[in-house]
């Protein structure tokens, strides 16, 4: 690195977004119907009712948007494909106004001089699926696989950087666990251990589509939101103690694809809740990656306790969150939530898929949105991102959440993500304070 730069020059910054959440079109060209439209239209299950039926209108205004992006100089935007607008029952007929659309958008991206990076699964699983099952059945996954080639195949002359899955834990545990999100279930721990499974086994096939579709240069990996916790000192017993922690917390889903399978340790704790693994499975679900990408938004404070094992350290009521009651200040999970992988599983390259925060006030007032707590929050992430290439972890790019307000799942539109604020009655879309500061970053390469 120059001494005017803060990250290598081969660094890869971008933005983020999701299809669910920004789209709209929600039944547009033969588009079918997900467990997110299902379920925000589940009484209380949403905030304020909201649906994704407009959201932020990109289906019909991506052209205005990544001309934003190139405007504000984003060179890589990582991105999703909405299964149920590809094969709208999940394993059936393909609709081919929805792959034509796919292409259209990235045609448009190369036009402003936006690399893709495309998430091939990002929660919106075809209602039609779930009532079949859904990820409670082993079908679910081998349709996943299906629906990963068609798209593979469909987009591999314009696609290069492809994700499997994006966070396993919140359309499994999440989801079918505490029921907070799509669909909304509360199932058994030995269901709830199969679900783990069988979300691997897409990643599985997520892999295998690539490496077999791709074509030459194509790149894949999995985007996980691993535990992250933060040694409250920097010595080596509270550090062994997060790395314990960690690698406990991990073990079922991030663990079990580095280390080829599940551990024995856990296999214990489970008893008869187990999953059921086929021969094979783990052939598939460990075949070699080319990155990890992570996505770090916060994490407990971890100390070792008078026999060294972990000890959680509980928040004071005072201590600073966003208006996300999960999201509570702690800018060194970008430091240890990539150590302590490379460290664990010797993970050779990572890229940092999302960081950001939520708000709810951010008005526009005289043609400006001043949300510097959103600034603050970025640029103490990224001096700890900083440091942790400085102590040679392999962080090789950086997606910043979001790149404009969206539906936020549970949260409705009450939540805003975004570097880009949106209007949700007009679509009116406004550059926040935070997407200007950005703007500058990428521009410069450095923390600014």
């Amino acid at each position: 690195m120059s001494s005017t730069q803060s990250f290598p020059s081969t660094f890869t910054w971008g933005v983020a977004a999701a299809a669910a959440q920004i789209e709209g079109g929600a039944t547009a060209d033969g588009k079918g119907e997900s467990i997110w439209d299902r379920f925000a239209r589940t009484p209380g299950a949403v905030h304020g009712g909201d649906t994704l039926d407009v959201a932020c209108d990109h289906y019909h205004r991506y052209e205005e948007d990544f001309a934003l992006m190139a405007k504000l100089g984003v060179k890589n935007y990582r991105l999703s494909i909405a299964w149920p607008r590809i094969v709208p029952d999940g394993d059936g007929q393909v609709n081919l106004a929805g792959l034509e659309f796919y292409e259209r958008l990235i045609d448009s991206m190369a036009a402003n001089g936006i690399t893709p990076w495309v998430t091939l699964f990002h929660w919106d699983l075809p209602q039609a699926l779930e009532d079949r099952g859904g990820w409670r059945t082993r079908a679910t996954a081998e349709a996943f696989g299906r629906y990963a080639e068609i798209v593979v195949k469909a987009l591999a002359g314009k696609v290069k950087n492809w994700i499997t899955l994006n966070e396993i834990r919140c359309f499994t545990q999440l989801a079918y666990g505490f029921g907070l999100k799509a669909p909304g279930a509360k199932v058994d721990d030995a269901t709830l251990n199969q679900i783990y499974h069988n979300a691997l086994l897409a990643h599985g096939y997520g892999v295998r589509a690539v490496r077999t579709y791709g074509g030459e240069g194509a790149r894949v990996g999995i985007t996980d939101n691993s535990d992250v916790c933060i040694p409250v000192t920097e010595t080596p017993a509270d550090i062994a103690a997060a790395q314990a922690w960690y690698e406990r917390k991990n073990e079922h889903l991030l663990g079990a694809i580095c280390n080829g399978g599940y551990s024995e340790a856990y296999l214990k704790r489970c008893g008869d809740a187990a999953p059921k693994v086929a021969l094979g499975d783990f052939d598939l679900i460990s075949a070699p990656t080319d990155f990890l990408g992570l996505n770090l938004y916060t994490g407990p404070f971890v100390r070792a306790g008078q026999d060294g094992a972990p000890e959680e350290v509980s928040l004071p009521a005072a201590y600073p969150k966003a208006d996300s009651p999960w999201l509570h200040w702690a800018p060194q999970v970008i430091y240890w939530g990539t150590r302590l992988p490379r460290d664990a599983y010797g993970v050779k390259s990572i890229y940092i898929t999302e960081n950001g925060c939520g708000y709810n006030d951010e008005p526009v007032v005289a043609g400006e949105c001043n949300d510097l707590h959103r600034r603050e929050f970025l640029r103490a992430h990224l001096r700890e991102l900083e440091r942790a290439i400085k102590d040679g972890v392999p962080v090789n790019g950086y997606f910043l959440w979001s790149f404009i307000d969206n539906f936020e799942w549970e949260d409705g539109y009450e939540r805003r993500f975004g570097i880009v604020h949106v209007d949700f009655e007009t679509q009116v879309r406004t550059p926040k304070l935070s997407a200007l500061y950005y703007a500058k970053v990428m521009a410069e390469n450095r923390v600014v």
